[in-house]
């Protein structure tokens, strides 16, 4: 009995050596030598056309970028309402206009901050968009802060 299986001698070994290797390659190479390695784009996208979606996470406000702003409103409130309720003297109304600056400041860095993210005013078109803006929505928010500045000025000057 032979326990030997086919190929298992040295001469079909060198019979292998000899032999030329398979092309795993297209039969035909066109004559740029480049060949197309996938599906058109029609083929890819029966739908219609290709959609892009944004992968980038919404803009928001950051807790770094609202704890100045929160702090700076925070103590430009006190500074205004401490000369208001207790009445300091003589120095109560320039602390108390010296708070409302910075309050006033405080609440300027935050509307540009939430602007820049893309927040906008309620009744207001969002940025970009090419709206324009309805005159009585805008009439109604300088209004609002033209009676609250007056109000706090009144309040400053019966200080004194």
């Amino acid at each position: 009995m032979d326990d030997s299986l086919p190929g298992d001698s040295l001469s079909d070994l060198s019979d292998l050596s000899q032999d030329s290797l398979a092309d795993d390659g297209p039969d035909d190479t066109p004559a740029g030598g480049v060949t197309d390695d996938g599906p058109e784009p029609e083929e890819m996208y029966p739908g219609g056309p290709e959609v892009e979606v944004e992968l980038r996470p919404q803009r928001r406000l950051r807790i770094w970028q609202l704890a100045p702003i929160v702090g700076l409103a925070a103590v430009g409130s006190l500074m205004f309402a401490f000369p208001l309720a207790f009445d300091f003297g003589d120095s109560g109304a320039v602390i108390a206009m010296l708070g409302l600056l910075i309050c006033s400041c405080a609440a300027g860095w935050g509307m540009m901050a939430a602007r820049r993210v893309g927040y906008t005013w309620p009744g207001l078109p969002p940025r970009g968009s090419g709206r324009r803006p309805d005159w009585r929505v805008v009439l109604a928010y300088v209004l609002l802060v033209a009676l609250v500045v007056v109000l706090a000025v009144w309040r400053v000057a019966r200080l004194r």
